[in-house]
């Protein structure tokens, strides 16, 4: 089934949903962030794909924002988090101002439900904080703390997209090693190609529990997606060199998550701060947002849906008590 053909579906599931709903007693503000309030516990637990890249400036955030939209699009309940917490900019992309973020759940001034706004586009969007050092350097504790008050995303999200920061850094570490799909974005350049294996090295590493972080090795997909080319052949190129090399050198299989196109229209979107997919619907890049959201939508999503055992927050919750 399409993403196309389940819009429709989910769509008038929610409406009815919505129709059925009793107002919400006293505290319960989750449905401020348009988060339908379950009569009995769901059996499936939500499904997270970690966006990182091995440098910044490959437009990593800017497919986590569009991302999230075509994903919303398509009836799913999506929470974004701005996981890049020294240089969070997914508000900026999204032309909202945000009250607070999670630096105010770090420092116990706010709870989770009050930091999370839903914006244009569909998704809700939990913002990082920009320029706070501390933030880019959180200790476990703090890290902690984040996943600790987001366990109850699990039940209300089908999907929650973690845009973390760029590089191999703790913070990176702590939202990707409990992930159902790490998705890596690069460019054709070489520095961006070089920098994203060793983000695939050093996932590889973690997952199998060589670093530290894992007292068992885990299984996750990791994908790869070309950003910024030219043409879809250049886009094949960069896949299959950066796949070889993991699979001759690590034994890693790197699926193919797809490419976006250089897009004008995506410059443009970002100096008016609107996500382009808004903006410029029948744009290229648009298209290929498309289909990257129909890829995960029926790979890692599908394969979540349904499915029991420990949830994300929880596997991390417990590396963080360790």
């Amino acid at each position: 089934m399409t993403v196309i053909d389940q819009a429709t579906q989910l769509r008038s599931l929610m409406r009815d949903q919505q129709s059925q709903r009793q107002p919400d007693r006293p505290g319960e503000r989750a449905a401020a962030v348009g988060f339908p309030r379950p009569e009995a516990p769901r059996s499936r637990r939500a499904s997270v794909i970690a966006i990182t890249s091995g440098k910044g400036g490959v437009g990593k955030s800017n497919v986590a924002v569009n991302l999230a939209i075509k994903l919303a699009q398509a009836g799913k309940q999506v929470v974004l988090l701005d996981a890049d917490l020294g240089l969070a900019n997914a508000d900026v992309l999204c032309n909202v101002d945000l009250p607070h973020n999670l630096s105010a759940v770090i420092a116990r001034k706010k709870e989770l439900h009050e930091v999370m706004v839903k914006v244009p586009g569909g998704f809700s969007l939990i913002g990082g904080a920009s320029g706070l050092a501390r933030m880019a350097d959180l200790t476990d504790a703090d890290r902690g703390r984040i996943v600790r008050a987001m366990g109850e995303l699990e039940e209300r999200a089908d999907i929650i997209l973690v845009d973390t920061g760029a590089g191999i850094s703790p913070n990176v570490l702590s939202f990707t090693r409990a992930a159902d799909h790490v998705l890596v974005v690069t460019t054709p350049e070489p520095t961006a190609i070089t920098d994203a294996y060793a983000v695939v090295k050093v996932l590889h590493r973690d997952a199998a529990g060589g670093m530290g972080g894992l007292a068992e090795p885990v299984e996750r997909r990791v994908s790869l997606l070309v950003n910024q080319v030219r043409s879809p052949a250049e886009a094949r190129v960069v896949h299959d060199r950066i796949a070889k090399v993991a699979r001759q050198f690590l034994g890693v299989s790197l699926y193919d998550a797809g490419h976006v196109m250089a897009d004008e229209a995506v410059q443009t979107a970002v100096r008016a701060r609107t996500p382009f997919v808004l903006a410029s619907p029948k744009s290229p890049a648009s298209h290929c947002i498309t289909q990257l959201a129909m890829r995960l939508e029926q790979g890692v999503v599908a394969a979540g849906a349904g499915r029991g055992g420990d949830g994300f927050f929880n596997r991390m919750g417990r590396w963080f008590r360790r």
